[in-house]
C-alpha cells in the first residue's frame, strides 16, 4: 500500500520523502488529466494503519487505510473516507470502489484501468442508499 511501484498500479505513482507529518505528491493516474495533488500522511503503523489526508478544490479528504489479519492467514483491508456529512456520496463512492477494483487486480494480475462509466452512474443510487437520513 506505500510502495510507489505498487502504489502505482492502483492509484498512482508518487514522489518526496513519506513519512507520519509530511507531505508528498501523488499523481492521480487513474483521473482526467491525471493531476499530482500534495498529500499529507497523518499516520503510519506499519502493517495495520495508513491515515492520509489530501485538500482541493471538493474539500477534504481524510482517508485511511486499515489492515486486519483474519484468524486464517488473510487479510481484510479497508478504506475509511471520514466524510462530515454524506453530501457527495454518490459521486465519491463509485470512484472509490474503482479505485478498490483497481487495487485488487494489481495484486493479482497487473491493474486495468477500466472504463469508469462500470462504476459511475451505475453505483450512484446504491451508494446514495447508504447514506443516513436526516
Amino acid at each position: 500500500m506505500t510502495e510507489p511501484e505498487r502504489t502505482a498500479r492502483w492509484f498512482g505513482p508518487w514522489r518526496g520523502e513519506a513519512a507520519p507529518g509530511r507531505t508528498i505528491e501523488v499523481r492521480m493516474a487513474f483521473e482526467a488529466e491525471a493531476p499530482w495533488c500534495a498529500l499529507r500522511i497523518d499516520a503510519c503503523e506499519p502493517p495495520r494503519r495508513l491515515a492520509v489526508s489530501m485538500d482541493d478544490e471538493s474539500g477534504a479528504w481524510p482517508v485511511e487505510l486499515l489492515l486486519d489479519e483474519t484468524g486464517d492467514g488473510a487479510t481484510t483491508r479497508r478504506l475509511v473516507h471520514h466524510r462530515p456529512s454524506a453530501e457527495g456520496i454518490g459521486e465519491i463512492g463509485p470512484g472509490w470502489e474503482y479505485y478498490l477494483g483497481l487495487l485488487i487486480t494489481s495484486r493479482e494480475d497487473g491493474a486495468t484501468a477500466w472504463d469508469f462509466d462500470a462504476y459511475h452512474p451505475a453505483q450512484k443510487a446504491y451508494d446514495e442508499g447508504l447514506a443516513p437520513t436526516p
